[in-house]
């Protein structure tokens, strides 16, 4: 793939995401609806036999956690890394990464961040609530990036729906 191909792909990635983040913004987030939305992802991860682990939080409280078979402590790890930049950086994690690679960098070689502390790999995912802004992260780790941040959007599509 050509330079400007790879460019172009990018670009097109950025918007995309985006314009998730736009479409993805809550009317209200409360304890139930953190339950609402973590037993949404557990039920799609159980139907895709996904090995993942699952976090939901407002601020600095977690309001829901699960650890599905096949996830591991090294998934929390890469939870609480991601987590972070969504809470650094106020958008998606995976919207982080594609943003420094379209640089023509990574998030590692170029953010002055601990990596031990950050990882700007998809999964995690800013909860936005209309007129507050971002309040808080949900995010899924076990799978490819793309699949982490997939599982994310199409429970938070499925949430907005209902």
């Amino acid at each position: 793939m050509s330079t400007e191909d790879t460019a172009r792909l990018l670009a097109e990635q950025i918007t995309e995401l985006e314009s998730q983040e736009r479409q993805l913004v809550l009317p209200h987030f409360t304890y139930d609806d953190a339950w609402t939305l973590g037993t949404l992802l557990v039920s799609m991860a159980r139907e895709a036999a996904a090995p993942v682990a699952i976090d939901i939080r407002r601020g600095g409280q977690q309001l829901f956690h699960a650890a599905l078979p096949g996830s591991t402590p090294d998934n929390d790890a890469w939870i609480d890394r991601k987590r972070r930049v969504v809470e650094r950086y106020g958008c998606s994690s995976l919207l982080v990464g594609t943003r420094f690679r379209a640089k023509g960098t990574t998030f590692e070689a170029s953010s002055r961040l601990d990596p031990d502390t950050y990882a700007a790999h998809g999964g995690a995912f800013p909860l936005a609530v209309e007129g507050a802004g971002v309040i808080g992260t949900v995010v899924v780790s076990g799978l490819p990036q793309l699949e982490d941040h997939a599982m994310v959007t199409k429970a938070l599509h499925q949430f907005l729906e209902n």
